[in-house]
């Protein structure tokens, strides 16, 4: 059961028009908004978790030491690169 209601939002009618051409079969404006406004609102919590999850991870760093140098993790990086393209060119010879 619906408890709430979202504000009624201003578009342009080619707004309207190219987001009406894209429901389907059965499916209603208010419930494609609907799913919209969640999946946003979902979209916005992960991203946030994933920054926090980030900045701890750094700040953990900072207090235990280690971690690698930027010229270390690019040089990690470019072997991942060079062995991934070697696999890549020999599956290709095949």
């Amino acid at each position: 059961m619906r408890s709430a209601t979202f504000p009624p939002i201003r578009v342009k009618p080619e707004v309207r028009s190219e987001v009406e051409a894209v429901l389907r079969e059965g499916e209603s404006l208010t419930q494609f908004i609907e799913e919209a406004v969640v999946s946003a609102a979902a979209w916005r919590r992960n991203q946030a978790e994933f920054v926090a999850r980030g900045e701890a991870a750094i700040d953990r760093c900072k207090r235990e030491g280690g971690g690698l140098s930027v010229d270390e993790a690019m040089a990690d990086l470019q072997g991942r690169l060079d062995a991934a393209r070697s696999q890549a060119a020999k599956r290709s010879h095949q």
